[in-house]
């Protein structure tokens, strides 16, 4: 599973220009679920996703969670996360779950959030747009 974080101060994704979900302070997350991912790899990345400190204290120092901020979480799906670009000059999506497996286990992404934080998200296999703000800019790949 490849993921994109984007602390952001808003991201909203849009299907055919209506907004689908948004929201203000907290994390852009483009998720790629790879070939041979199960539930450990999403229990394990939005185990990492809520425990990281990516929010400043008084002093600027990060030492706050997703959670202690009250945060939002905005999943979208993104299987070009996993594109090979070795060889050639058009991207392989080999690596990429089948899309039903893929689609599931986004869904359980989704869900797990939404267990924890307020938690908005794209729809699987859509033409999207997405759109944000991000603050510092702070991007981390996981």
């Amino acid at each position: 599973m490849k993921a994109v974080l984007q602390r952001v101060l808003s991201a909203s994704v849009a299907i055919d220009s209506e907004v689908v979900g948004v929201i203000g302070r907290g994390y852009l997350l483009l998720v790629g679920v790879e070939k041979g991912d199960d539930e450990a790899q999403v229990a394990g990345l939005v185990d990492k996703v809520l425990g990281l400190r990516l929010f400043a204290n008084e002093h600027g120092k990060l030492d706050y969670d997703i959670r202690q901020v009250n945060g939002s979480v905005l999943v979208v799906s993104q299987f070009t996360l996993l594109a090979e670009t070795q060889r050639g000059r058009r991207p392989s999506f080999s690596a990429a779950a089948a899309p039903g497996e893929a689609q599931r286990l986004y869904q359980e992404v989704v869900q797990r959030f939404a267990a924890a934080v307020p938690v908005q998200s794209g729809e699987f296999a859509a033409d999207m747009q997405v759109s944000l703000v991000n603050d510092g800019p702070f991007t981390l790949t996981l």
